[in-house]
């Protein structure tokens, strides 16, 4: 074996790859690799194998071994950096991108590569720009037409519908772009389009769970009660997937449905039994459905020990009454969820409930909730707040989100190019920093404070217009933030001033119904217009309904950021 060259040992992977064997492709690289391990070209070709079977982390490591062993070569740092995406570490995938930018710019893999990082990282504008500098070289190239329309729709710019019918025209068989232009149907306010696709996919792709989702959302929108009833149909005729029943049950728990979506669960249990999650979903949707005795019966029988397991079992506990049971369950999957929001959030409950003083520590300290005036409000909010009622009046109440009636925009807010948008995100990021100058002193065991002193960004903004007569949010936490939000762009008249009835005002530590703990919420905010509450992620939080007019808020969640800036 010590005297076969490199290519030879390529070319038996290769041969192997093309029968069909990519793992016996994989077996022969690897022993390549002993002979041969600075060879860049067998690094490079373990990659691309990986790639092509799912493995992004792997591949990812193996591109790197190649472009540590010829750092010249721009084409294994860009297939690294998309191996890196595909694992969504997209500002490791900039950074590779960056180092060569002079050397891929002028190529339109590099463009597109580069603009699909950026996408990922959360910076549309850049996102694209480079999509575009791709474009100008290559006007044809798939992805980057793809990329670009997908860009269009979330940042709102009046030509998504063209842009995804011209990305059709070069990949007419993509069901993502028909997706993408049923998506732009909608906020076009052409709705009866976008069913029409939606319905299509749903019948002629019924694996393609995103196609499901936004159908229900159409379907919902348009008041059909039995808004989720595709799903049945598309396992019928996918019957070998189980992510159609996964979904459906997600899609059924966002609206409150839990006895429904443990049966889809149960039937799903039923189909695969060697996927020992869905019994573990069921169990979720049972209890969160008021059914104790049978998540019971189920979490008895569980084997798994995931910190997944511990938490949902632990909530189960609290629900029972069991605390002592539930803080072992949470002690348990804290080592292996040290950051999780939704474990501090039960923990707080439980801390609460058990009047153990280390409540006080987690969500009572003195600033860590608080409203703040809005800086610029003056200048900025009341051109923000027009801009706002003309996305709501096509924006329809979300799926699978806090809102119980009402509308929510869509896409990021933020990522929009409206300039009035741009001016209320820097008053906000503004007065960010005016919370976190005055929360208390960092502190390493704590799950805000201990980013007091990092880089923190705003992500996943949004804004939500309520109606009186009902509209509300259910209690619920972010579990992708470290700090949450609301912001009081117009209130009902009614709502200050009323300490009697507190129509809706903010409640902040009121457990959701499902939890079935009568715990008070532990402050209450009075909504006041231009200010901002700001208040950890793990505290639950919801609103009070309101007898009339319309309540409207911008809101947003706080997540980590690395040294790039936004």
């Amino acid at each position: 074996m010590i005297g076969i060259s490199a290519r030879d040992w390529a070319a038996r992977a290769v041969n192997a790859a093309q029968a069909g064997d990519r793992a016996g492709a994989l077996a022969v690289l690897a022993e390549a690799l002993t002979f041969h391990p600075a060879d860049p070209g067998l690094w490079h070709y373990s990659g691309s194998l990986r790639l092509q079977l799912g493995d992004a982390a792997g591949a990812a490591e193996k591109f790197a071994k190649a472009r540590a062993l010829l750092p010249g070569n721009f084409d294994y740092a860009v297939d690294q950096a998309i191996a890196l995406s595909a694992d969504n570490r997209h500002r490791e995938a900039l950074e590779v991108l960056e180092a060569v930018e002079a050397a891929g710019a002028p190529f339109a893999h590099y463009c597109s590569t580069r603009a699909n990082a950026e996408r990922g990282a959360g910076n549309a504008a850049a996102a694209a720009d480079w999509y575009d500098r791709a474009l100008r070289i290559e006007p044809r190239r798939p992805k980057a037409l793809h990329g670009r329309a997908s860009v269009a729709l979330e940042r709102g710019e009046a030509d998504a519908l063209a842009r995804f019918d011209a990305a059709l025209q070069v990949d007419r068989g993509n069901p993502y772009l028909w997706l993408g232009k049923a998506q732009a149907l909608d906020v076009a306010g052409e709705v009866e389009g976008a069913r029409q696709i939606a319905q299509q996919l749903a019948e002629q792709a019924p694996q393609f769970t995103d196609a499901l989702f936004f159908l229900a959302q159409l379907r919902k929108a348009q008041g059909e009660a039995d808004f989720a009833s595709h799903y049945a149909e598309a396992a019928r005729r996918a019957p070998q997937d189980p992510a159609i029943p996964q979904a459906h049950a997600r899609t059924l728990a966002g609206m409150d449905l839990h006895a429904e979506a443990a049966t889809v669960m149960a039937q799903a249990r039923r189909t695969f039994p060697a996927i020992a999650a869905f019994a573990l979903a069921e169990a979720v949707h049972a209890g969160a459905a008021g059914d104790h005795a049978r998540a019971e019966a189920i979490f008895a029988g569980l084997n798994e020990q995931s910190a997944e397991r511990k938490v949902q079992e632990a909530q189960h506990r609290i629900r029972r009454g069991e605390y002592d049971r539930a803080e072992v369950l949470l002690a348990e999957a804290e080592p292996l969820l040290p950051t999780d929001i939704s474990a501090w959030s039960l923990r707080g409950v439980l801390w609460r409930l058990t009047g153990d003083p280390r409540e006080d520590w987690l969500h009572r300290q003195a600033g860590l909730h608080d409203l703040l005036p809005l800086r610029d409000a003056d200048r900025v909010l009341a051109t923000a707040i027009a801009r706002l009622h003309e996305l709501h009046d096509s924006s329809p109440m979300p799926l699978g989100q806090s809102l119980r009636g009402g509308s929510q925009t869509r896409g990021q807010l933020f990522d929009r190019r409206e300039p009035e948008f741009a001016a209320l995100h820097a008053a906000i990021r503004a007065t960010l920093e005016d919370y976190r100058a005055a929360l208390p002193a960092p502190d390493p065991a704590h799950p805000l404070l201990r980013h007091r002193g990092a880089n923190w960004r705003i992500s996943g903004s949004w804004s939500v217009r309520l109606a009186g007569g009902g509209d509300f949010h259910i209690p619920h936490v972010h579990p992708q933030g470290i700090v949450s939000s609301a912001l009081y762009c117009l209130l009902p008249p009614g709502v200050t001033g009323n300490p009697a009835d507190r129509e809706g005002w903010l409640e902040l530590g009121r457990p959701p119904p499902d939890l079935c703990v009568d715990l008070p919420p532990l402050r209450v905010i009075e909504p006041r217009e231009g200010h901002l509450a700001l208040f950890p992620s793990t505290l639950y939080h919801g609103t009070r309904p309101f007898g009339a007019g319309q309540r409207m808020t911008v809101a947003f969640d706080v997540t980590l950021a690395d040294k790039r800036p936004e």
